[in-house]
């Protein structure tokens, strides 16, 4: 199972090309992996490159909730996959992200690299600052949860 940890600050150049953080870079080389999907979140201004095994565990996982002779549940399954795209990792370990998307989600030329679970987000480096919750109110909230899940369970 891939799994993806760390909070890595980068570079993008002008024509859009960022190295993936080495740590990133040698679990997918470890799962031969050297493709990914690219696509905006559904929730926050960031991108999301998924591991290709894990983005067709993802489009099934949706496929298999949807039903394709129905135009609405059509037309959401076409707009998830619409705006992904295929990167390669260059010999370099670099990929390189289009204008559009750098736009979609106000990238100019800091960037982080977070690896969440079976994917790697890719923040503006501002952009990620905004949407953090405050320590104390996180601890709260992670503290009912598991709270809540221990009651049930």
């Amino acid at each position: 199972m891939i799994q993806f940890l760390g909070n890595i600050e980068a570079k993008i150049d002008a024509k859009g090309r960022v190295f993936v953080p080495a740590a990133f870079r040698k679990i997918l080389q470890s799962s031969a992996q050297n493709t990914l999907i690219l696509r905006k979140d559904l929730f926050q201004d960031c991108l999301v490159l998924y591991p290709v095994e894990v983005w067709e565990e993802e489009v099934a996982k949706l496929r298999s909730r949807l039903n394709r002779w129905d135009r609405e549940q059509q037309a959401l399954f076409r707009q998830f996959v619409v705006d992904a795209e295929r990167l390669d990792i260059d010999t370099n370990g670099r990929i390189l992200i289009s204008k559009r998307y750098c736009q979609m989600v106000s990238i100019v030329s800091d960037v982080r690299f977070l690896g969440v679970d079976n994917t790697i987000e890719i923040w503006a480096k501002e952009g990620l600052e905004k949407t953090l919750i405050p320590a104390d109110d996180f601890s709260s909230r992670i503290q009912a949860l598991m709270n809540n899940d221990s009651q049930n369970g």
